[in-house]
């Protein structure tokens, strides 16, 4: 079965607006399907390859968008269980077979597959994605739970969520979330979860605040005071609500340099930092913090897909909250949308729905 008809705005010329256009006949491989669009997320990944310059990996013109959700609609002669489902779609798949994934690193696989990026993305009414890692959502959703919304799932959840695991977050831990975005409120959220103490940093006292309502314990404005200010903030609370002997968790959320930076000087003895927001410029820091501290970095590219059903658990369960955190426009807005989040003019995750 194809597809005819369908339309998304294209990438063209990076640092221009997003071209409507109508997308060739959508037809499955054998290992692929076709998804009808039901939402699309917005993240700033997207605006650093339509302005700031980072390449994607398939040539211009490319459909930007890579957290989908929606409906199979066509599925390729080795996927036939796919049709019909709600699904939503990885914003990384791995192909399953390199030495990478064979060593159980799905996320570094060279041969994965990130829409939009590797191929036609979600800023449309369907995509063409492979069957590979789907996560299957159930017909019924709970009350204040949409397809629509689940799409942010597939990068603004599981990407704080893989990080958050890889760090090994114990209950009784303090997490700090530098950045209570997009990904923070979420990052927030699942560390509550897991039983730790969040404390979520932002420049945006909006944001803190409804931060605070879902799960974090303390909030701190970092335009409030300097940076030492911050981090005895941080000492006192951790040495008053973490449990004997745990040792701080710092998740970078914000993307930006300036977040980056508080997030790197908040480091002390036997901290980890997770790098998760993305900014193409570079900042200033004295690595050598790491050897004196004991200290642990790392970032992540996306979640395995394996993890997604756990995470989705967590949403459908109501440990995760979506609604307050997301914004829905449509599909037609893409362009305008974009250059928006390009100048943070949102506090929320924008959720694009077809007409």
């Amino acid at each position: 079965m194809s597809i005819q008809g369908a339309y998304g705005y294209q990438l063209a010329t990076v640092g221009k607006p997003l071209d409507l256009a109508e997308l060739p006949k959508l037809e499955p491989g054998p290992d692929e399907v076709i998804v009808k669009v039901a939402g699309c997320g917005v993240c700033h990944t997207d605006v650093g390859f339509a302005s700031d310059g980072v390449p994607t990996r398939h040539a211009l013109p490319l459909v930007l968008g890579h957290e989908i959700a929606g409906h199979v609609v066509a599925a390729g002669d080795k996927a036939p269980w796919w049709m019909g489902q709600a699904v939503i779609v990885p914003a990384v798949i791995a192909c399953g077979e390199c030495p990478a994934c064979r060593a159980g690193r799905p996320t570094t696989c060279r041969r994965q597959f990130m829409p939009g990026n590797d191929g036609d993305g979600g800023f449309a009414t369907h995509v063409r994605v492979p069957a590979r890692g789907l996560c299957r959502v159930p017909d019924k959703l709970p009350p204040g739970v949409s397809l629509e919304a689940l799409s942010v799932v597939a990068d603004a959840v599981t990407t704080p969520y893989e990080a958050i695991r890889r760090s090994g977050l114990q209950a009784g831990e303090v997490a700090v979330v530098v950045g209570a975005g997009g990904i923070g409120s979420f990052a927030v959220q699942i560390a509550a979860a897991m039983g730790a103490k969040a404390i979520a940093i932002d420049i945006d006292a909006e944001r803190l605040e409804l931060a605070q309502q879902y799960g974090a314990s303390l909030i701190l404005n970092s335009d409030r005071g300097d940076e030492k200010q911050l981090k005895a903030s941080v000492r006192s609370f951790v040495s008053e609500n973490a449990s004997p002997g745990s040792t701080l968790k710092i998740f970078e959320m914000s993307g930006t340099p300036a977040g980056q930076v508080t997030a790197f000087n908040l480091l002390d003895f036997g901290a980890y930092l997770a790098i998760v927001g993305f900014t193409p410029k570079k900042i200033e820091v004295r690595l050598s913090n790491l050897m004196a501290f004991d200290a642990t970095a790392r970032g992540n590219w996306g979640c395995p897909a394996e993890q997604y059903p756990a995470v989705l658990d967590l949403v459908l369960s109501g440990k995760i909250t979506l609604e307050p955190f997301i914004e829905r426009h449509s599909l037609n807005e893409t362009p305008e949308v974009l250059a928006g989040v390009a100048r943070h003019a949102f506090r929320r995750r924008v959720v694009l729905v077809p007409n």
